[in-house]
């Protein structure tokens, strides 16, 4: 049996508990800070969206769902004046006016775990990705690929870390 990657694993576990609080996905909870901003996701929590319980008739237009947040109690009157800005941003992420409306829960949020920051990639690596991309003619897009080469070398020796602690 070939082994799954984790994000198949944890999609597949959380799916069901995301689905009951009407998340399609994990994208809006795993994404939060970079969907409101890392000022926002550290007083705040997507709870849960409620969509609305009855089909749009043909040719009707559907009724947008509500985002349940939960908020700190010192940060509350800031965030409801955030409210707009915050609906604009959760419905640029998911491509379509979903939210219409946002419930703000007063209460404790968690703090979010910290981000290592990444270590440098080794010169080999460098220059294997460098090697990997140096047949594109385009300087632009060379350097554009070499990111994302670096970027995913990265990434990788992050996960392999991680399952190695």
């Amino acid at each position: 049996m070939a082994a799954k990657p984790l994000a198949d694993l944890i999609d597949e576990l959380l799916a069901p508990a995301l689905a009951a609080q009407g998340f399609a996905g994990r994208a809006i909870v795993s994404l939060w800070p970079e969907i409101v901003g890392e000022r926002l996701a550290q007083r705040t929590r997507p709870l849960k969206i409620d969509w609305p319980r009855r089909r749009p008739a043909p040719g009707e237009a559907s009724e947008p769902a509500t985002m349940v947040v939960r908020v700190e109690s010192a940060f509350a009157l800031e965030m409801q004046q955030l409210g707009p800005i915050v609906l604009e941003r959760v419905n640029t992420h998911l491509g379509w006016r979903a939210v219409g409306k946002l419930v703000l829960k007063q209460g404790p949020v968690e703090a979010a775990v910290p981000k290592r920051a990444p270590q440098p990639l080794d010169s080999e690596t460098v220059a294997r990705v460098g090697r990997q991309v140096s047949g594109v003619a385009d300087p632009e897009l060379r350097a554009a690929l070499e990111r994302l080469g670096q970027n995913i070398a990265q990434s990788t020796r992050h996960s392999r870390d991680d399952t190695a602690s």
